[in-house]
């Protein structure tokens, strides 16, 4: 969790027109963020505790049924809990739970002024493993929340976590050249300052994961544009900061930090490890969030990424945090990229920021992976062994 935790108050409201008591008759405004354990939804929590508002959080830990134990949300739960205090109440509730859905959503009523939906199954590989079970966290399970929403809070503003991969692997069609440690989309090209939302989601492979977020992605624009509700995609490529429980199918920054700060090897998967993905910072798209919410509109879709401010391949990535952490990281390369995975994604955040020039990226990679590695080194390096096996050495240059 970023530093943002420490300093959430319940009293300081920038916009009070979209925050407590926005409409006649509520004394309260509550915030439901499922997900709310996790990377984006912890984050979310603490923004807008700060701001006045009451949390319900939504998260039954599926992350650590669908990567294992070292990807559970728990500990960021409990840290939650203590930091929030009564501004926050957990429910160990699942989306695909349509009843439980219901009811918590009828009990809050149109005090709830704000959806934040961040929980989903986020892995291509763990899909095809398990495609019903994806189609119904990510694809049901939305459908679940827009129903209740409109049903029992038809005035409160939905924000969806979508992804870039529902554009499919069309972003690997873009002419891109080889350099030494990153393919590049050719100079001049449309997309040169990063990808728009102009490009079409047809007729390219998606992986299953990105089929169900497909079709969440469009039930959300269709609930707003169908009923007049203020919603919105968010097309994000790679989010991460502090807070992200990282595993090797999903959390590259992070885990990439994470491996080289506990001597454990890393596996490359294609493309010479040169693939490129911006990255954002889980503050920065919350304040993005925050945005849209005190100026929502009907059925919008952004791209949102760290652009060109904010991008890496992993060769790149592996570099920096060695210099960080002061390790070399071990690591294995497999030929075969993932289904799904793109060779280059830069996104444009020029839509977004056309209609809300108040926003702004604040994190590049280097800040990230070292905000990273401060705040989980004293739970990460914990679990090195005594005797520090051969496949990291000390680099001499130390940490920074």
């Amino acid at each position: 969790m970023s530093s943002q935790i420490a300093g959430a108050k319940e009293d300081h409201c920038p916009n009070p027109l979209r925050c407590v008591g926005d409409r006649p008759g509520l004394d309260v405004s509550i915030v439901v963020i499922t997900g709310s354990a996790g990377l984006v939804g912890s984050e979310a929590a603490v923004l807008f505790a700060s701001l006045g508002m009451d949390v319900v959080g939504i998260d039954n830990d599926m992350r650590g049924v669908i990567f294992g134990g070292e990807a559970s949300t728990s500990w960021n739960k409990a840290r939650l809990q203590s930091a929030l205090g009564a501004r926050y109440r957990h429910f160990d509730l699942d989306i695909r739970d349509r009843a439980g859905i219901q009811t918590l959503f009828k009990r809050h009523g149109r005090a709830v002024e704000l959806v934040i939906h961040a929980a989903a199954q986020p892995s291509h590989d763990w899909a095809a493993r398990e495609p019903f079970t994806d189609f119904d966290i990510n694809a049901v399970g939305t459908l679940n929340l827009l129903e209740a929403t409109r049903l029992h809070a038809p005035d409160a503003t939905f924000v969806f976590t979508s992804t870039n991969k529902v554009y499919g692997d069309l972003p690997n069609e873009l002419p891109l050249t080889e350099l030494d440690t990153r393919w590049e989309i050719e100079s001049g090209h449309p997309y040169d300052e990063g990808i728009t939302e102009d490009m079409p989601i047809d007729r390219s492979l998606h992986s299953l994961f990105g089929a169900s977020k497909v079709a969440a992605d469009v039930l959300v624009q269709e609930y707003g544009r169908y009923f007049g509700m203020a919603t919105a995609c968010f097309r994000g490529g790679t989010l991460t900061g502090p807070s992200h429980s990282a595993t090797e199918l999903h959390g590259f920054l992070a885990y990439v930090m994470r491996c080289t700060m506990t001597s454990t090897r890393y596996t490359v998967f294609g493309y010479r490890g040169k693939q490129v993905r911006d990255a954002i910072h889980s503050h920065d798209l919350v304040n993005a969030f925050h945005e849209f919410f005190a100026s929502p509109r009907v059925g919008e879709v952004y791209n949102i990424g760290g652009g060109r401010m904010s991008n890496v391949s992993v060769l790149e990535a592996i570099a920096i945090a060695e210099q960080i952490a002061g390790e070399e990281l071990a690591r294995t390369y497999v030929d075969e990229n993932r289904v799904g995975d793109h060779k280059w994604w830069i996104s444009s955040n020029a839509r977004f920021q056309a209609h809300y020039p108040g926003w702004s990226l604040t994190y590049d990679v280097p800040r990230i992976l070292q905000e990273i590695y401060e705040e989980n080194r004293d739970r990460w390096t914990a679990a090195i062994p005594q005797d520090r096996p051969p496949g990291n050495r000390r680099r001499t240059t130390g940490a920074h």
